[in-house]
């Protein structure tokens, strides 16, 4: 799923609606891509943080792609650095690989 703009707390709750549903199912297979994002609050990191939740629990993936260095820095400074499957691009690998 490509996201753009901004995720803030305008945006977090449709946001969070769209993805309880695509990771309502067992085993979710979510890639956010998050290259067109061009700014990211509190709110959207809980949006991001309650999804990985929602697809743990469920035994599934989550994989963000953003190559921003201002994103992965956000990350790092809220200790959230490695907590979350972060890729540069997108690539077929991500998009065709099963979950196990």
């Amino acid at each position: 799923m490509a996201l753009h703009g901004e995720i803030d707390l305008v945006t977090a709750i449709p946001l969070a609606a769209r993805l309880d549903t695509l990771t309502s199912a067992p085993s979710p297979d979510l890639v956010l891509d998050l290259r067109a994002v061009s700014f990211i609050d509190c709110a959207g990191l809980g949006v991001l943080c309650r999804t990985r939740n929602r697809v743990r629990a469920r035994h599934g993936r989550l994989r963000l792609i953003s190559g921003s260095s201002r994103f992965l820095r956000l990350l790092r400074t809220v200790s959230l650095g490695g907590v979350f499957d972060v890729h540069p691009q997108l690539s077929t690998e991500l998009v065709d690989t099963p979950t196990a």
